[in-house]
């Protein structure tokens, strides 16, 4: 088929000058005429001479009416390309060197790939820009190949997807270029190419800035033509594609992505009105089941009121079961189904339809639906490609199960707190229990108290010393020096230009100053900050435009703002890195040792960080499911503790050096030998102490780290030092039993003092241990 155009339209971007020729072909058939088959060497014979009495087909064709003109003879010339036993099936087309229209093709090929003036379709899923780059890529590959002689390895066919205006959908097709036909001239002088230029250039493909360096496309014209040939690839492509967006998570629990995979399946079948239904299976509740969040994605379940055993749905269901093949509805009016299933199934405009269980194993996990509303849509044909993809779907469904029922486990945790393994057979009895209540109708049902008895607790922390006040002189710092430098504008600004606002917002930079020497206050932060953002400021903008002078100090004014805060930031940020370099030092440390704890007896375990870090630790039969214990793994517990805190204030100290501001830690650790009871709360959702008796455990936890020393003033908490905070003598008995030995392993300092503390708020009569860590 001759095609006629008067524009001719260029890939974006293509920077190869291309002729359109059938130089090529001619030179063809001219090699025939020596075939050694009789009647192509005759054919070829008489189309050369007709070729010899028609100077128009030499040499470039730019007027495309001498085609149209002298039609037969490019007819017989084409024959070679186009068979005409195949040119009611193949997907071909003649086009000039890659360009975007056809001046020969096949009937299909106009169907499929040109719009209604000829030009190709700009396929849905390859931009201009992109299909320019891949077919400069394909002509520098036969320049290689047809000017250097070397073949590089053949590149796959790309795949356009095309829409199809005529059922307003899409089809998928695999194109290849054949170049046969296309001629590579140089022009000028042949650019030289090394060996080692030839294999960096091979090496890099995709570097189509070194190639154009090399091989300029201005030394290099194409003439002749390309063939495209097209192959129906729909069910592959949809098919791959599926199998891609059924294993992702969670694509049955929106509705959007149901649509874009009905969309698909639309188009594997050519039916633009195709409906596509999932329901969920519960074999255990004999029932089909939504997919979580209220989401039911099946358009026939959902209408159906009635599930019961005499229904014309469970009949159906049934009958499905037994066979475990499809049930094909070409004509649903016709059907042999019960007729209260067929009323409701046309009352939904479903006129044809196939339904299949999605089977996992020996299990059932649900049902796929697929309805047109048009008879004989859905038909015995489509089976074969409902049997490619509904293991996909049950794939899908099954995991759906899966990630629900995890989603459940998730929703229980947090709506506790995040349960520490240890404990979590607990609160999993406590949720299976509560839910058993709302199975049997208690709506109002409450989850039962959680409470562990008997437990021993182990608390320590990891303080950084004086934190408070290094923050607040880094502050300090920080705000002196801004309000310095915006100081340094407005004075520099002054000279520039005589402002009353200038000399009133020196003096409420000047007045901070002052204040800020002196000390720092609450809010002073924030509202010098805001005072600058909304005061000083914007004036900078007028300032830097109108006075060249005073640009400088501006500049240097913002090359020290920090860039994503907009404030000076420079020794708040060197102390915030020092603070989480330690508590990260601390913490990793801390876990790592507490993995390894769990193996000798399952605990409860839980860790805070502040200016430091602090934990806590329970540990007692009643937290563990079906394990034994005894006191030993407790004293086992204590001693571990008080080897991680050695190696805690090893490591924070041999760190110092390096923090940008030279932060010290402190150790303590309180000793409770009594068991106690820890119950959860639901309102705080933590776990606390249990009883008045044991509220005295948490009062102590949360005021030692102020203690001092009675009748010294000084701070019990000191760097390189451990602290034991004890109340009865026999604790500390078996804390001097421990250091005893850490002594004779040289892990501690040979001293250990015996210290009495000053009252505490509500508590009095506590003692402590203090020992030195030895040092590396």
């Amino acid at each position: 088929m001759l095609t006629e155009l008067t524009a001719r339209p260029t890939v974006l971007g293509f920077p190869f000058k291309s002729t359109l020729s059938l130089e090529p072909l001619i030179a063809y058939w001219k090699a025939r005429e020596q075939d050694s088959n009789p009647g192509i060497s005759l054919l070829a014979h008489a189309i050369g001479e007709q070729v010899a009495a028609h100077d128009w087909c030499r040499g470039p064709l730019n007027d495309m009416s001498v085609l149209e003109c002298n039609c037969d003879l490019v007819e017989t010339l084409m024959i070679a390309l186009f068979p005409p036993a195949a040119r009611e099936t193949d997907i071909s087309g003649a086009i000039p060197p890659f360009q975007y229209y056809s001046f020969y093709h096949t009937p299909l090929f106009e169907q499929v790939l040109l719009n209604s003036n000829k030009t190709i379709k700009q396929p849905l899923n390859i931009d201009a820009r992109t299909m320019s780059i891949h077919t400069t890529r394909m002509v520098y590959q036969l320049i290689l190949e047809n000017i250097y002689g070397v073949t590089l390895p053949t590149t796959s066919s790309i795949i356009f997807t095309v829409p199809d205006y005529s059922i307003g959908l899409y089809r998928h097709y695999s194109v290849t270029f054949d170049s046969s036909f296309l001629n590579v001239h140089v022009i000028g002088e042949r650019p030289e190419l090394t060996e080692e230029q030839i294999d960096l250039l091979t090496r890099n493909f995709h570097r189509s800035d070194l190639w154009q360096e090399r091989l300029p496309a201005e030394k290099f014209e194409l003439e002749g033509f390309n063939i495209l040939h097209l192959v129906d690839v729909t069910d592959q492509e949809i098919l791959s594609e599926l199998k891609y967006d059924l294993l992702e998570r969670d694509v049955l629990q929106a509705s959007d992505r149901l649509e874009q995979i009905q969309e698909k399946l639309r188009v594997l079948f050519g039916r633009p009105f195709l409906q596509l239904g999932i329901a969920a299976y519960d074999e255990k509740k004999q029932a089909f089941v939504d997919f979580g969040r209220k989401i039911n994605h099946s358009f026939l379940t959902k209408q159906l009121t009635n599930q019961e055993a005499g229904s014309g749905f469970r009949q159906i269901y049934n009958q499905l079961w037994q066979d475990r093949q499809p049930l094909v509805l070409e004509d649903v009016a016709k059907a042999d189904i019960p007729e209260d299933l067929r009323q409701q199934i046309m009352s939904l405009g479903i006129n044809s339809a196939i339904l299949a269980l999605l089977p996992y194993g020996d299990d059932t996990v649900g049902l796929l639906e697929l309805g047109s509303p048009n008879v004989g849509d859905l038909n015995e044909f489509c089976l074969e490609k409902v049997t490619q993809f509904v293991p996909l779907f049950a794939v899908a469904v099954k995991r759906n199960a899966e990630e629900l029922q995890t989603r459940v486990q998730s929703i229980i945790r947090e709506k506790f707190t995040a349960i520490h393994p240890t404990m979590e057979w607990r609160f999993t009895d406590a949720a299976l229990h509560l839910l058993e209540q709302f199975e049997a109708g208690n709506k109002n049902a409450e989850m039962e108290g959680i409470v562990f008895h008997d437990v021993y607790p182990l608390h320590g922390s990891s303080d950084i010393r004086s934190s408070s006040t290094a923050r607040n002189e880094a502050i300090q710092a920080d705000l002196i020096e801004h309000l310095t430098l915006a100081n340094k504008v407005l004075k520099k600004a002054s000279e520039y230009q005589e402002l009353p606002i200038l000399d009133e917002l020196k003096f409420y930079v000047n007045k901070n100053l002052r204040r800020l020497r002196q000390g720092i206050l609450t809010g002073d932060e924030v509202s010098i900050f805001e005072s600058l953002k909304t005061e000083v400021e914007p004036l900078f903008d007028y300032l830097a435009e109108n006075a060249p002078d005073v640009r400088p100090v501006i500049a240097e004014y913002w090359a020290n703002m920090d860039a994503n805060l907009g404030i000076l930031y420079k020794r708040r940020k060197a102390f915030e890195q020092s603070v989480m370099l330690l508590n990260d030092t601390i913490s990793d440390y801390l876990d790592e040792e507490e993995e390894k704890a769990q193996q000798m007896y399952p605990h409860y375990f839980q860790r805070f960080k502040t200016d430091g870090v602090e934990y806590n630790i329970y540990m007692g039969a009643s937290l563990v499911e079906n394990k034994p214990f005894d006191l030993v793994f407790l004293k086992n517990l204590r001693l571990w503790q008080l080897l991680v805190t050695i190696e805690i204030t090893r490591r924070t100290q041999a760190l110092k050096p390096s923090l940008p501001v030279p932060l010290d830690t402190t150790q303590l650790i309180l000793v409770h030998s009594q068991a106690l009871s820890i119950r959860f709360r639901q309102d705080e959702r933590q776990f606390d102490v249990d009883g008045a008796y044991n509220i005295r455990y948490e009062i102590i936890k949360k005021r030692i780290d102020k203690a001092t020393v009675l009748g010294t003033g000084e701070r019990l908490t000191q760097p390189g030092t451990i602290a034991l905070v004890y109340s009865q003598s026999r604790e500390a008995d078996e804390y001097l039993e421990y250091i005893d030995y850490l002594q004779d392993r040289e892990l501690l300092e040979p001293d250990v003092e015996e210290l009495e503390l000053e009252e505490l708020q509500g508590v009095k009569g506590l003692l402590a241990l203090r020992v030195r860590v030895k040092l590396p």
